[in-house]
């Protein structure tokens, strides 16, 4: 197991116990989440806020599906289950469970880690707790 594989394990495994502060020393001061919001503070404290609010409003516990490490660097690929338990996109709660397929990059340099870039299919948490109805499938022999 690579260092940066290590690391990115004892991220989730933090995150999943909602021990945000063990991600304090795993994180570099400027680590740079270019999978956060664009209005998200960067570096290690913006980061910590940032897993505190998903793991703490969003509830959102990982399953880890893979991983693949090379060198510096380590993928992941994991469901987030979470509810939809706060108005974060502008309507109200529904209080329904999702899984969310995510993508996980990081970059590890110096013992920690230093870059994390992130991909989240947000669209099927939307259709999964009722704020946006999914389309109809038009084409292909499937409309009814």
């Amino acid at each position: 197991m690579t260092l940066a594989e290590k690391l990115a394990r004892d991220v989730l495994d933090a995150m999943n116990a909602g021990d945000i502060a063990a991600v304090g020393p795993l994180v570099s001061p400027d680590f740079v989440d270019h999978g956060a919001p664009p209005w998200a503070p960067q570096g290690r404290a913006g980061y910590l806020q940032i897993l505190g609010f998903v793991t703490q409003a969003l509830k959102i516990r990982y399953e880890l599906h893979d991983i693949v490490a090379v060198g510096d660097k380590v993928a992941i690929r994991a469901v987030a289950h979470g509810v939809n338990a706060v108005d974060t996109l502008g309507f109200a709660p529904t209080g329904k469970p999702y899984a969310m397929d995510t993508m996980h990059f990081y970059r590890e340099a110096g013992g920690v880690l230093v870059e994390h870039w992130g991909v989240r299919d947000e669209i099927s948490v939307l259709w999964q707790v009722g704020a946006l109805e999914p389309p109809k499938p038009v084409g292909f022999g499937l409309e009814n």
